[in-house]
């Protein structure tokens, strides 16, 4: 049987947690157009994201990977079709044909209606609410002999909120990012930085346009410093750690959904 794309796992709180690019499954169809490695695919996904959504509940968790159908881009743009939509690498064998793409934005356009569906059952219950959406990045591009990228551009907590209303949220997100700053990370403070290295992708646009007076979405990007990303080793200490981090801004999170009115 075929896996499913996604899942919406219930919750009673006003903090919902996605993964929406943990997967690493594929359509047999689109498995065997496809000539990436394993390795490869990996190297691009987000592993290890869904263990941090799993702090909260309600939450989304995807299944299939990003090089299926990537959720995170409008539907024009969510299946890659050439190397420089995919960080120059060449996704397809054979190219996907006009049914292949078809049955992929099908999954996509069922994902978003789900979503919005159970998103408007948590804002009737309550008022307000705030998705996060937890994503990881790549910062050894050169080689995994090389350099890493600038810290100064390259945070190792990116906070996206470009697309959001500021002057409805700006407090929360303040609160969130100082919170996440103050978190004891194995003896130091943590770089959290907002609007540095992304801004937020689709998914978080799609939030506040379906939802501009009622939900926020944070897209949070987790530098790789937790694993090795070129032979994705897990650094289980620090990616714990960090999961410990993200979990302190929660009581924050719901004191200030309050303070807007919210029932969280």
């Amino acid at each position: 049987m075929e896996q499913s794309f996604w899942e919406w796992i219930p919750g009673k709180g006003a903090l919902v947690a996605a993964a929406i690019h943990d997967g690493h499954a594929l359509r047999p169809e689109a498995e065997k157009r496809l000539c990436l490695s394993e390795s490869e695919r990996l190297r691009e996904e987000d592993p290890f994201t869904a263990a941090w959504a799993a702090l909260l509940q309600p939450r989304i968790r995807t299944f299939r990977s990003r090089f299926e159908v990537d959720l995170n881009r409008p539907p024009e743009k969510a299946v890659y079709l050439k190397p420089e939509d995919s960080w120059d690498l060449k996704v397809w064998s054979e190219p996907p044909d006009g049914p292949c793409i078809a049955a992929s934005l099908e999954a996509y356009d069922d994902f978003y209606a789900g979503v919005e569906k159970r998103l408007r059952e948590v804002e009737k219950q309550h008022g307000f609410f705030v998705l996060l959406d937890i994503h990881t990045y790549n910062h050894r591009r050169a080689g995994p002999d090389q350099p890493a990228a600038d810290p100064e551009k390259n945070p190792e907590i990116n906070v996206g909120t470009a697309s959001c209303r500021r002057e409805l949220w700006g407090p929360l997100i303040d609160r969130f990012i100082g919170d996440f700053r103050n978190f004891d990370f194995q003896g130091r403070s943590l770089d959290v930085r907002e609007n540095v290295k992304f801004l937020g992708g689709n998914f978080p646009r799609w939030v506040h346009q379906k939802f501009p007076h009622s939900g926020l979405a944070l897209a949070i990007e987790f530098k790789k410093i937790f694993m090795d990303e070129w032979t994705g080793e897990l650094d289980l200490v620090k990616h714990r750690a960090l999961g410990e981090a993200l979990g302190s801004t929660f009581a924050g999170l719901r004191e200030s959904l309050r303070g807007m009115g919210g029932r969280p």
